[in-house]
């Protein structure tokens, strides 16, 4: 049999309601308490003499998509025990239900808390006011706070990287526990020194993964000397992909000639490809004119003092890192290049329609870029000497020779094939790339000696 739904239902346990009125998109409640005595907070004793009362106002969860504040009548007592400090205290009420001075009911902050673990300050503000319950990100931030985290256990196994505060401007250090995959502290900076004073704190730990830099690895040496310094998969595989992007920057000379494009009409350029390939001209007079005092045996200081360069461009030129014709911007469509793959190799090769269900996914573009995205991608596939005039940069090539064949178009694989047959150093570096890839995944140490050599 159903039972009747009362008002004191919507409220926390313990309360009573008096009255409910609506001011705009505020439902105000008034309660008072159902319990007759209260404990004194110095000494527990039960006391019933009530002295005055007083009006405490709270917020509560959301009711029908209003906010609540509820307005409890709350109590003084008089404490009747003679040695007690306290001759009047205010009333007191359970912990899972209001909290002393508290500005929100128990179960209201605990859904703010939630709110702030999952979704940090702002992100968790922002979503609260659609849930009708207006806490700043500071409030949300400090409710976390105060509750607090449970400690960890004690770490053998750490990683320690830098992070960013704020991009650019101040950085960080997070170290975590690699065996329960957590992170566990977070320093205020990256200076090797306040490393240091963590980990020297913390003897037990075995291993400690890091990067190539060179301060934490001086923290650790000198923190935990004992301690064996490991670099994490992550790094290995990005420190093994730079290396094949550097090959093919190095080589970017050799790949225009293997493709037909050693030479640029400047009659097809657009205005804005006709900029950067008359920089491209002045970079490469500066470029012949480093190598020419290199190549008379001029150190890097004189390079430097005679030409007016920098040091890091004159060793980039020597090292031969020079810059592409064409620089490529990344576009607002990477995210969204694996599904309009998919729907052109389904068959949809309408601009239009391929907007409008990105539109639907979150795309914020316009149609002109789908549009530009669907000629170009429509020319692609004609893959008649004209396409192979332009030449994609090196970090473009680097990942189309690092791609399976099957996944690229018609033109890309047809460029593809133009480099390897040209630039057969390339085939021998993605092959030691891509073996040290496969051991690093299959975690085998024993192919390690060999891949050295």
């Amino acid at each position: 049999m159903p039972r009747s739904l009362r008002p004191s239902a919507f409220v926390p346990p313990g309360f009573h309601v008096e009255k409910a009125v609506q001011d705009g998109g505020i439902a105000i409640i008034t309660v008072r308490p159902t319990s007759k005595t209260s404990g004194c907070p110095s000494c527990a004793v039960i006391a019933e003499r009530v002295h005055s009362r007083y009006m405490r106002r709270l917020a509560d969860l959301p009711l029908a998509g209003r906010q609540v504040r509820l307005v409890v009548i709350a109590r003084r007592f008089r404490c009747d025990v003679a040695s007690c400090r306290r001759a009047i205290f205010t009333e007191r009420f359970s912990a899972n239900v209001l909290a002393p001075w508290a500005r929100r009911t128990a179960r209201l902050d605990c859904l703010v808390h939630h709110l702030g673990l999952a979704l940090g300050g702002r992100p968790a503000a922002s979503f609260a006011r659609r849930l009708m319950l207006p806490v700043s990100n500071d409030t949300l931030l400090r409710a976390v706070r105060r509750r607090g985290c449970a400690p960890f256990p004690t770490p053998t196994v750490i990683g320690i990287d830098d992070w960013a505060w704020k991009r650019n401007q101040r950085y960080g250090t997070i170290i975590c526990d690699l065996e329960r995959r957590r992170p566990i502290r977070l320093l205020p900076d990256r200076e090797p020194a306040t490393a240091q004073a963590w980990l020297a704190a913390q003897p037990q730990i075995a291993i400690v993964a890091r990067d190539r830099g060179g301060a934490y690895s001086l923290a650790a040496t000198k923190a935990l000397p004992e301690a064996i310094q490991v670099a994490d998969r992550w790094h290995l595989m990005e420190n093994t992909s730079h290396a094949f992007l550097d090959a093919v920057r190095k080589s970017m000379r050799q790949i225009r000639s293997a493709i037909g494009a050693a030479t640029v009409n400047p009659n097809l350029l657009t205005a804005a490809e006709r900029i950067q390939y008359e920089g491209y001209l002045r970079r490469e007079d500066a470029n012949a004119a480093i190598l020419a005092h290199a190549k008379n045996g001029a150190p890097i200081k004189q390079i430097v003092r005679e030409t007016g360069h920098s040091r890091g461009l004159v060793r980039r030129i020597l090292r031969g890192q020079r810059s592409d014709v064409f620089r490529m911007r990344e576009s607002s469509l990477e995210p969204y290049l694996p599904w309009l793959d998919a729907q052109w190799a389904g068959g949809l090769h309408n601009g239009s329609e391929l907007w409008r269900r990105l539109k639907r996914q979150g795309f914020r573009g316009c149609l002109r870029v789908v549009s530009e995205w669907a000629g170009r991608r429509r020319r692609a596939e004609k893959a008649d000497a004209g396409t192979l005039r332009r030449v994609p940069s090196a970090r473009t090539i680097a990942r189309l020779m690092t791609t399976g064949r099957d996944a690229l178009s018609k033109s890309e694989a047809v460029t593809i094939a133009a480099v390897e047959d040209g630039v057969p150093l390339l085939v021998d570096a993605r092959s030691i790339i891509a073996a040290f890839h496969e051991m690093i995944r299959k975690k085998d140490e024993g192919e390690l000696d060999a891949w050295i050599e």
